[in-house]
């Protein structure tokens, strides 16, 4: 049933990536929520960590909108199933304005996000190396697609009150509000490293300072009534909640229930978290709680036993790379990974989670499931993937098709087993992964609001196990 779902929303770009998208929109985020409005965290595209500084500004799950791996038809749904009860969405945006998965178009950009939430847009410039110019770059880029609403601009990196006035009168002629300045503020950088920002997990202390210096920038700088204004004028969306929990029709195990097991119990999927395995999205507890399990989180850096009960393990993406040595130190919980794995646990395990369960990493000892060492590469491996599952699995039917998204800077070899987890049909044909026993273990990351089978399957599997 469509049903029409109105909250205030602002998509947050840039001209490019570095302009300070994230410094606006987590500080906007933050600045809004200390006025008591209940914010909704949203993220254009892929990227994890970012929705980490989300959440952390709003108290409220950051979530993801890509049009790639869900596609678009998936995107307004999504954003209605977040956004639900709140008074307020931001979305910050993913690379420039106009930039997406490479060759197709529109597909996967920020703009096209905001044309299928019919959201307001507010261009984030780097102002530090022009003046005047800004002009011309704020009209080309409301100009290049009249489906796209530029309303307002925030300028970054602003030198002086000299340059702040140049700027202003610029973009006065050209007809563009400004509805924020921000100076130069080294002191609220948040530190970086080989794919992207250090993630919350690992500085919760430091970045809840970071953004609350960021919420102090922001209000300071910016005209919160203005963008509130904006924010409103976004019209009612006609859509769809998306849901956890399938049609009833879509599941033999629903109409039973859900997937308990043999004495009315959840099954318990332990899923790794702390530190070393921060990637993930919220859509996915929330599928497998929809389907029957009792989702709980454990961390392999201090944890040195799987939860009671355990009856599948989910261990997704993150940094594993960088703690290699506590990781191995942990004897006791690599073994008893590599013992559920061998009495035919169900494991579903994503390039941090495929590290992780290989012999070895940079050297050192990890789980041993898989037949395979994995180190640190100089060379990044990046972008979206359609891919088809090769081998049946706990995870998907052999066939299932899903894409994904590819991101780490580390070679596992071999790069797939006798049983491949998927094959890569664009943008270059290959199989990848390993599928053995009960384990799905890939580089590949999905979104399974794109294939919510997965979860139901996975559970189903997890269940069989009890």
């Amino acid at each position: 049933m469509v049903t029409s779902f109105h909250v205030p929303r602002l998509v947050i770009a840039a001209p490019s990536s570095g302009s300070g998208k994230t410094t606006v929109a987590t500080g906007l985020m933050a600045a809004f929520s200390e006025r008591g409005l209940a914010v909704s965290p949203h993220k254009a595209g892929p990227d994890y960590i970012d929705p980490g500084y989300h959440a952390l500004a709003t108290g409220r799950p950051g979530r993801n909108l890509d049009a790639f791996m869900c596609g678009p038809d998936l995107v307004a749904p999504l954003f209605a199933h977040g956004a639900a009860g709140c008074d307020l969405a931001v979305v910050e945006g993913v690379m420039g304005l106009y930039d997406g998965a490479a060759g197709r178009g529109e597909l996967a950009s920020t703009a096209q996000v905001a044309k299928l939430l019919r959201a307001p847009v507010v261009l984030v410039v780097d102002a530090s190396s022009q003046s005047r110019s800004v002009a011309a770059l704020v009209h080309g880029f409301a100009s290049f697609d009249p489906q796209v609403r530029l309303g307002g601009v925030i300028l970054n990196k602003v030198g002086s009150d000299r340059h702040e006035v140049m700027l202003r009168e610029a973009l006065e002629e050209a007809g563009m509000p400004v509805l924020g300045v921000l100076r130069r503020a080294p002191q609220v950088a948040t530190p970086s490293r080989h794919l992207g920002l250090v993630p919350v997990a690992e500085r919760h202390t430091d970045a809840l300072a970071s953004v609350s210096a960021l919420a102090a920038q922001v209000r300071a700088g910016c005209d919160l009534d203005a963008l509130m204004a904006l924010a409103r004028t976004a019209p009612p969306l006609d859509c769809e909640a998306w849901s956890p929990h399938p049609e009833p029709s879509a599941s033999t195990a629903r109409e039973s229930g859900g997937a308990a097991s043999g004495d009315g119990a959840a099954p318990v999927i332990a899923v790794a978290g702390g530190a070393a395995f921060t990637f993930s999205y919220a859509e996915h507890t929330e599928l497998l709680t929809a389907a029957g399990a009792e989702v709980v989180t454990f961390d392999p850096l201090r944890d040195e036993a799987l939860p009671d009960g355990t009856a599948g393990l989910v261990i997704g993406g993150g940094f594993p790379e960088m703690y290699a040595p506590e990781l191995s130190a942990n004897e006791p919980l690599r073994a008893a990974v590599a013992a559920f794995a061998a009495a035919g646990g169900p494991v579903a395990a994503e390039c941090a989670g495929l590290l992780y369960l290989g012999r070895s990493l940079d050297g050192k000892p990890m789980c041993g499931v898989l037949d395979a060492d994995a180190r640190m590469s100089e060379r990044l491996t990046l972008g979206y993937r359609e891919a088809v599952a090769v081998s049946d699995s706990a995870l998907a039917r052999a066939g299932t098709r899903l894409r994904g998204h590819e991101f780490h800077r580390t070679v596992i070899e071999p790069g797939a087993g006798a049983a491949p987890a998927w094959g890569f049909t664009h943008p270059e044909r290959r199989v990848e992964g390993f599928v053995q026993q009960g384990v799905h273990a890939s580089y590949l990351h999905t979104h399974w609001a794109a294939e919510p089978s997965v979860a139901r399957r996975f559970t189903e599997a997890a269940a069989a196990r009890r």
